[in-house]
Parts: C-alpha cells; sequence; structure tokens
C-alpha cells in the first residue's frame, strides 16, 4: 500500500461542482439503492450533512455522505463508496477516518451505519476500525437483503461502546400529532413486553389525553392527559411542569377554544389526582433526570421542534437511558422526506447542554416532563 503522503488520492469536502462525478460513481459501483444526483445535490446543500470525496485530480474514486441529526450527538454513515477499479488500495479505510473527523468536527461522539450482511469486506472494514454490530434492519435494501447496523463511539473517557441502545422499544408516530401516545407506548411496552404497538392503540391513547386543540389541525396532548393515561395503565406516574399551568392556550385565538383547552387540562388535573399521580412545579435538570433513568424510570418531555428537525411545534420526546454526559431518547416523528428511518431517530445521545436548550417550549420557556415507572404492587 502506498504511504498517503505520496498517494495521488485527496480526500476532501465535495462541491456542486462534482454532481456529475459522483453520480458516474455512484453507477459504476451499485445496481440498487442508488442515490439519485437530485439527491446529491440536495445532500450538498444541507447543513446536516457533509460529503466528502477520494480526488485522484482527474476524477473521483470515492465518496462517504454523513448526516448529522439535529440537536443531538448522533451521526450516521449514509453511504460509503468506493470505485472498483481502487478497491483494496485503502481509499475505504481513508474515507471511513476522514468521516468519523467530520462526525468529531461537529461535536457528535457516535457514528452509526448500516452495510449489507452478505458484504463481508466492508463488514471487516467496520469491524477492524472499531466498529460493533447493535442490531439488524430486515428488507432494508430494495432487494430484500437485511442491514446489519454498526456504530463506534468517536470521543469521550468512560463512555460505554454500547452507548444507546437502553431498553425501552422504538415505536414512530403514525399521525402529525401523536408524538406523546407513541412515546407513551414506547414507555408502556419497556414495563409490559406485552403492550400492543399499534396505530389503533396510538390513536386510543391520544384520545385520552388529548388537549382537543391547537392553533391548527388536530389537538395535541398535554401531561396531565399523558399521566392520566399512563396511570390507567398500571405505571406510576409524576408530572413536573413551570409554569404550572394550562398549556398551548396563547397559540389558539379563538377564546372559546381556549376556555375548552382550559376546561379539559382542569379535568385531566383532577382525574390524575384521583389516580395518584404526583405533581410538582420543580422541572429536572438534565443530571437530575439521568438520576431518575438510572434508578429505572423513564420520562416523556416536551421541547421544542425547532432544534430536533426545524419546525416550531411543541413535541414529546422519550428519555430512556444515559451516561455521564448525555441523555438518550427515542424521537418517535420521522422525516420521511428525508427518508429517515428508525436509525435517525431512535436512541439519540443528547448532550446536556443541548437537552437544557430543547426542552423548553414556547414564549415562557415552557418545562414538562412526565416521569413514568413500573408501579409496585407489594403493597403492605
Amino acid at each position: 500500500m502506498p504511504d498517503e503522503a505520496d498517494d495521488p488520492i485527496i480526500i476532501r469536502e465535495a462541491g456542486l461542482s462534482d454532481l456529475d462525478g459522483l453520480v458516474a460513481l455512484e453507477n459504476r459501483c451499485f445496481e440498487t439503492d442508488r442515490v439519485s444526483r437530485r439527491s446529491f445535490r440536495r445532500f450538498l446543500e444541507r447543513s446536516t450533512a457533509r460529503l466528502l470525496v477520494a480526488d485522484t485530480g482527474d476524477r473521483i474514486v470515492g465518496y462517504a455522505l454523513i448526516l448529522l441529526r439535529s440537536g443531538t450527538a448522533l451521526a450516521r454513515l449514509y453511504s460509503l463508496a468506493v470505485d472498483p477499479d481502487c478497491r483494496g488500495s485503502g481509499v475505504a479505510r481513508r474515507l471511513l477516518a476522514a468521516s468519523e473527523r467530520a462526525a468529531f468536527e461537529e461535536e457528535r461522539i457516535v457514528l452509526r451505519l448500516e452495510v449489507r450482511q452478505d458484504n463481508e469486506a466492508a463488514i471487516g472494514l467496520y469491524r477492524a476500525s472499531g466498529y460493533r454490530p447493535c442490531g439488524q434492519v430486515p428488507d432494508y435494501y430494495e432487494d430484500g437483503c437485511t442491514a446489519l447496523r454498526m456504530e463506534k463511539l468517536l470521543h469521550g473517557p468512560g463512555h460505554d461502546p454500547g452507548l444507546g441502545r437502553g431498553r425501552a422499544p422504538y415505536y414512530a408516530q403514525t399521525t402529525e400529532f401523536t408524538c406523546g401516545p407513541a412515546c407513551l407506548i414506547m414507555a408502556a411496552k419497556q414495563f409490559d413486553s406485552d403492550f400492543p404497538t399499534d396505530t389503533l392503540t396510538e390513536l386510543s391513547l391520544w384520545r385520552e389525553a388529548t388537549t382537543i386543540y391547537l392553533a391548527s389541525g388536530h389537538g395535541g396532548c398535554g401531561p396531565f392527559g399523558l399521566a392520566t393515561a399512563a396511570a390507567r395503565k398500571g405505571l406510576k406516574a409524576e408530572v413536573r411542569l413551570s409554569p404550572d399551568e394550562p398549556l398551548f392556550l396563547s397559540s389558539v385565538r379563538d377564546p372559546e377554544k381556549r376556555e375548552v383547552m382550559r376546561l379539559v387540562q382542569e379535568g385531566y388535573r383532577r382525574d390524575a389526582q384521583a389516580l395518584g399521580v404526583t405533581a410538582s412545579d420543580q422541572p429536572l435538570t438534565a443530571r437530575e433526570l439521568a438520576a431518575k433513568v438510572a434508578e429505572g424510570a423513564v420520562a416523556i418531555v416536551l421541547i421544542s421542534g425547532y432544534r430536533m428537525f426545524g419546525q416550531k411545534v411543541p413535541h414529546w420526546i422519550l428519555v430512556h437511558d444515559q451516561d455521564e454526559r448525555h441523555l438518550i431518547i427515542h424521537d418517535p416523528w420521522l422525516e420521511h422526506e428525508r427518508h429517515e428511518s428508525p436509525a435517525d431517530a431512535a436512541n439519540l445521545p443528547i448532550p446536556d447542554a443541548e437537552f437544557e436548550r430543547m426542552a423548553r417550549w414556547g414564549r415562557t420557556a415552557v418545562r414538562a416532563q412526565v416521569l413514568l415507572k413500573k408501579e409496585n404492587t407489594n403493597r403492605g
């Protein structure tokens, strides 16, 4: 293998002028699951993507595409390709190392990827580079081949290389307005493996917990509604809310609708108290939440959707794991227009400081948390 200092191939950031070379390389490397020219252009224009190329000076012989989930410490190696004539020359290894450096520069601590389970050469490269299997995705590729999911901890002393697998299963919301019920499904499934995970259950939970109205469209779920629904499913629930007042009223202009929302939320508070749900106006910090999770609880937390996916909407996520500097979350929302899969939204490591910023909503910086754990059936 030639010394990299004398190697004519350089690794650099791609630009729009590389589109023709990228498309030609993609067609040489893959028969199916190809990235289109339009998609390459979109990735080049996105601030949440890094596209690196291996350039001989005459042509592009490899590329690596890294996707950066906003507001998290996770990066995803979406695609890595090397010209068939250059395979075995170390280009893939160099692109992989450059991808890790790019992710590190973006303050990501985990690089995750999917690889065909029948691609022994690629799996061998990833294993030799320190990647560990963390799951499988059946029918991931167009020809039905299963993907092996792998990940590598990029930096940070004291972190577990298995970071972010947690205990709660992932469930993606199936409507725009059921993030809270989707989180409740994941929480309930963690404590009861027989708990159903289907759209009917999701919508039934929404009916139990909804505030009826939002600024437009269907209503969202408030913390006391979610806590009441959880308590009725046998979970011990605690609500922490500041300011301690009805939510989402300022976004609704119609005074009659606002009054309906206020009354509904007051009813949930009354029901929650009757069901033994405790309440506090002191939300927990990221480290305090981490301590609760370490003791076996999970937390449904209200965040601003802007920091997760660029939309200024209230959004519920599930905190289900932690390490010394991060909370590990499941985000039930998938951006289908960006071709997101659960690999992009499950087990996301959120740095404590970023979590403190995102876990606030609206002009009054509302902080809402619903802590859940299994009800203790040993009564004295």
